[in-house]
């Protein structure tokens, strides 16, 4: 059984190593983040200690109890987070964007057509599914491959910075734009793009929902070891319902066990 809501030690030393939260195996350049995010499948990108689930910030730390500063523009690690994440977005290897309740996330490419499954839009449905205003941006957007935000902004007469960024923020989530690089001169902007357009076999890929949930939660147990009751729903965003369904999956296939209502661990953690 477990005691409350905490983890035994053993589940935690064993997330250490799945998620790089020791010294020795920190990530230390986009590289190393890339083969990280590929490993686990997904991962947050800027969040700390107390927020559950695997993060390239806490990973590029390199300890298991690291914090965000008040002050990040001065802190080194924060700095590394924010370079390494920019050179990771640039690639393209990787999918990044901001998804569910606004989480800025990475996905490895073998895990694109299972998020889709659950949180994306078929263009037949675009009309009655997304609002007006994310209609008109990527309208622009299909036609222009490619646009500067400010640029975006006025092309697709939402120009209200409030209005464009729930629009933004809505195409993300659907997965439908992604954020292709970061401009920091002469101003900072990012430079969106179509995520068709970079992940497009794996967007065109048709997955049922019941095998999308069932991965997203067999990638989550292959790096937690365990789940405790609603830590699946709190790191992907997906309902506690949805959630239960992912890991009751597995335990019918033999892959976890059910410990207690909502804890599940990986058979042979």
């Amino acid at each position: 059984m477990v005691a409350g809501n905490s983890l035994p030690e053993e589940i935690e030393n064993f997330r250490d190593h799945k998620w790089r939260r020791e010294a020795e195996l920190r990530v230390e350049d986009a590289s190393a983040a890339e083969n990280l995010i590929e490993a686990i499948g997904f991962c947050a990108a800027m969040t700390d200690a107390r927020r559950p689930g695997p993060s390239l910030y806490i990973a590029v730390c390199g300890r298991r109890d690291a914090h965000m500063p008040r002050n990040v523009q001065k802190d080194p690690e924060s700095s590394l987070t924010w370079t390494i994440k920019d050179e990771v977005m640039q690639h393209g290897r990787v999918y990044y964007a901001k998804l569910a309740k606004g989480r800025a996330t990475f996905i490895a490419p073998h895990l694109i057509s299972h998020f889709n499954a659950v949180w994306g839009v078929a263009r037949r449905k675009e009309s009655e599914m997304l609002s007006a205003d994310a209609r008109a941006v990527l309208k622009v957007l299909r036609r222009e491959w490619e646009m500067a935000t400010g640029d975006l902004r006025q092309e697709s007469g939402v120009a209200e910075r409030v209005r464009f960024t729930r629009a933004m923020d809505e195409l993300q989530r659907t997965f439908k734009v992604v954020p292709g690089e970061a401009v920091y001169e002469p101003w900072f902007t990012y430079i969106w793009t179509l995520a068709e357009g970079r992940f497009s076999q794996e967007l065109l890929k048709k997955v049922k929902r019941e095998d999308a949930l069932r991965e997203i939660a067999r990638a989550f147990l292959d790096g937690a070891g365990m789940t405790l009751r609603g830590e699946l729903a709190k790191v992907t965003g997906l309902s506690r319902v949805d959630a239960g369904l992912g890991n009751r999956a597995l335990v019918e296939e033999g892959y976890a066990e059910r410990l207690e209502v909502g804890v599940y661990r990986k058979i042979g953690v």
